[in-house]
This record gives C-alpha cells, sequence and structure tokens, in this order.
C-alpha cells in the first residue's frame, strides 16, 4: 500500500467540456490546501468511471509544483494561467 487515500467528490455536470471547466475551477480554489494535487484531477462519465480525462497538465515545474494550464495546452507550462 502506498499510504496515500483518493477523495473521490461526485459533481454533475452536463458534458465532459463543462465537467473539464469545473473541475479545473475546484482544482485552482482547492490548492490553497497543501494536500491538494491538482495534476491528478480528473473527469469522467458517471456510467463510465474507468475511463477518466485528465483536466491539468501532469508535467512537473522547478520546485516541485504542477503547471496549472489545462491538459493538452499549447506552448510552455505555467504557474500562472493564460489570458
Amino acid at each position: 500500500m502506498s499510504g496515500r487515500y483518493v477523495i473521490h467528490l461526485p459533481v454533475v455536470a452536463a458534458d465532459l467540456p463543462a465537467a473539464q471547466r469545473l473541475a479545473r475551477v475546484v482544482g485552482r480554489w482547492i490548492t490553497v490546501l497543501p494536500m491538494m494535487d491538482p495534476g491528478e484531477m480528473t473527469v469522467s462519465e458517471e456510467d463510465e468511471q474507468f475511463l477518466r480525462h485528465r483536466v491539468f497538465c501532469d508535467l512537473r515545474m522547478p520546485g516541485g509544483r504542477r503547471c496549472v494550464l489545462r491538459d493538452g495546452h499549447d506552448g510552455e507550462c505555467s504557474r500562472r494561467l493564460r489570458h
């Protein structure tokens, strides 16, 4: 066992893009908690929870923190949102 536990928090959204947007908002907000790792956040259809879609870029940046941009973003990773 890894000694790590994962909390599964069911939230309902109308479609995959809406679920990913909501997850990004929640993930960015909750990073105030040191135990939160938004890079591991995924979304799935309710009836196909084995098929998960990553929400954030999963690459670690210098210092060990993760990129805050969406999965599949263009360009370099960043610790700040692009507008």
